[in-house]
């Protein structure tokens, strides 16, 4: 468990998780719920950034996701099923390795949004592009679970948190105030 100003609860997946999965019960609630989301930083995709010549709708030209990569995408949906949630909003940047992470949850249709594009080469860009996603999430009602794949410098805009690949930030979204970091779930790098 992590102390500092708020208490967070690490899960990671292995012969005990399940176990812990089940003695956190109030964060997989307000998953299920939709009363928080899920941040999911990408899966394993080895290196930064991406090349100068990267291209949107590319593959060939970004990062991907590795073969652990994949098989941790895959975990993460198993967690998602062992906790009650088999389906829901699912939601990614454009980017192929969260693309892939997304799609490879197995929790349903995924919707690319320009939202959680990565700004990593453009630092100037980080207040404004974290200030329009925190907008469109103040706005949404999703009524059930919802799981947004993005990067980390999206996850670190909003919540100020600095998750690893595969980590996700469980968060509150109120419709005034800072988004309310409830905890973190690690899944196997």
């Amino acid at each position: 468990m992590r102390i500092g100003r708020r208490r967070f609860l690490v899960l990671s997946l292995g012969a005990a998780a399940f176990g812990k999965a089940q003695a956190s019960e109030p964060l997989w609630a307000a998953l299920r719920s939709g009363k928080a989301i899920a941040l999911l930083r990408h899966a394993a995709a080895p290196g930064s950034g991406d090349s100068p010549g990267f291209r949107l709708g590319d593959c060939s030209t970004q990062r991907n996701l590795s073969a652990e990569g994949r098989a941790q995408s895959r975990a993460i949906g198993d967690l998602f099923r062992a906790n009650g949630i088999s389906s829901a909003a699912v939601y990614s940047s454009q980017w192929c390795r969260c693309l892939d992470t997304a799609r490879l949850l197995g929790l349903g249709k995924v919707v690319p949004l320009e939202l959680l594009n990565s700004f990593f080469g453009d630092s100037a860009a980080a207040k404004e592009h974290t200030a329009a996603l925190s907008a469109w999430l103040r706005g949404q009602r999703f009524g059930g679970p919802a799981v947004l794949v993005t990067h980390q410098v999206n996850i670190t805009g909003l919540t100020g948190e600095v998750p690893d690949s595969g980590e996700m930030i469980i968060a509150r979204i109120h419709e005034a105030g800072p988004v309310q970091v409830i905890g973190h779930v690690a899944t196997p790098a």
